[in-house]
């Protein structure tokens, strides 16, 4: 029996082609775009399939600049009337801290990704880097509180709760979607509380994970998505290019933010999502709704298919077996 598929909704005319025409990319299949066409498509594949450490890049740039600012570093630490850079540093620590945290969004954990098995072409061809360790253990939920966090919306930001209680499910659903009739870069969606249950246990166990998005001409791109847990009635989804996050590391900017309202989810059995598409950061809002559908069918009621459930055991145990070609033979499966 087919499952429960909640509609997500844009509420637009889209920009880019639809999800139905994605549907298209089933012939040929997403797989024959990556493997089974010619062997530009295959070195393109090639780039995002070869997954290296993080920590490593990141190291190797912290270096380069300041080996790069050295003599300037220098100077400015014996005009404070300092020792060396060490002691610059430390006295310019809060300030260095904050111009951080105010430049980037935050995402709480920086997690390994696991080795993907070379195709026969690329068996020949190493990685100069080293593979990276074991994934941590990470504890997942924060400790919950009254406050919600700095800068989380919560649904009382949107709608009038202790009115909506008195409302039916199909009107709450009605005021939901026209409350982001305006904005053109939203998505939105209400959620039966079974189904948004078992996406959550799933999301506590596997909070790290990859998909693949169909681009026409391209073949497929991936991205990295990170479950968090910012609030007791708030659980959001961060979706980033991969190539980002692996360069960038935490300091990555997210396209796509998908944020899980439970205030109302106990008494009126739904969990209404809320989506922001980033404008100009290469996805569009149509691609943004494939990515929640494939979240959808992998951490869902679909994802107790025993290989949707294989794939993400071993991305979250850094198995080197872990096949970018299988997950992409996986996601077409969804249209």
């Amino acid at each position: 029996m087919e499952p429960f598929r909640f509609t997500i909704t844009s509420l637009h005319q889209p920009s880019s082609p639809s999800i139905a025409s994605m549907a298209s990319f089933r012939v040929p299949a997403i797989r024959n775009i990556i493997s089974g066409a010619s062997p530009y498509l295959r070195c393109t594949q090639r780039r995002w399939a070869q997954v290296h450490d993080v920590r490593f890049l990141a190291t190797q740039q912290k270096d380069r600049v300041l080996e790069k600012y050295k003599e300037k570093l220098d100077r400015k630490a014996k005009e404070e009337g300092l020792r060396d850079i060490k002691e610059l540093k430390e006295v310019y620590k809060e300030k260095i801290d904050h111009l951080k945290k105010k430049a980037a969004v935050e995402i709480p954990t920086t997690p390994s990704f696991p080795p993907i098995s070379p195709s026969p072409l690329e068996s020949t061809s190493k990685s100069a880097f080293p593979p990276p360790p074991p994934p941590p253990q990470i504890p997942i939920e924060q400790t919950k509180s009254s406050t919600p966090t700095a800068g989380i919306k919560t649904l009382s930001s949107y709608l009038d709760i202790s009115k909506i209680l008195s409302l039916p499910q199909k009107e709450i659903e009605a005021l939901w979607r026209l409350r982001h009739v305006s904005s053109p870069q939203s998505l939105c969606a209400v959620i039966p509380l079974p189904v948004y249950e078992t996406i959550e246990a799933t999301a506590k166990k596997h909070p790290h994970f990859i998909l693949p998005l169909p681009k026409e001409g391209q073949g497929a791109e991936i991205h990295f998505l990170q479950w968090t847990f910012p609030a007791p009635d708030t659980v959001t989804v961060l979706f980033t290019h991969l190539a980002e996050y692996k360069l960038r590391g935490e300091y990555s900017q997210p396209h796509t933010t998908i944020t899980h309202h439970l205030e109302i989810a106990r008494e009126k059995g739904v969990v209404l999502l809320k989506g922001d598409v980033l404008e100009g950061r290469g996805v569009s809002v149509d691609e943004a709704k494939w990515l929640v559908m494939c979240l959808q069918k992998f951490y869902g009621v679909g994802g107790e298919k025993m290989e949707r459930k294989r794939l993400l055991e071993m991305f979250a145990k850094g198995d080197e077996g872990f096949r970018v070609e299988d997950l992409v033979e996986e996601a077409e499966k969804i249209v």
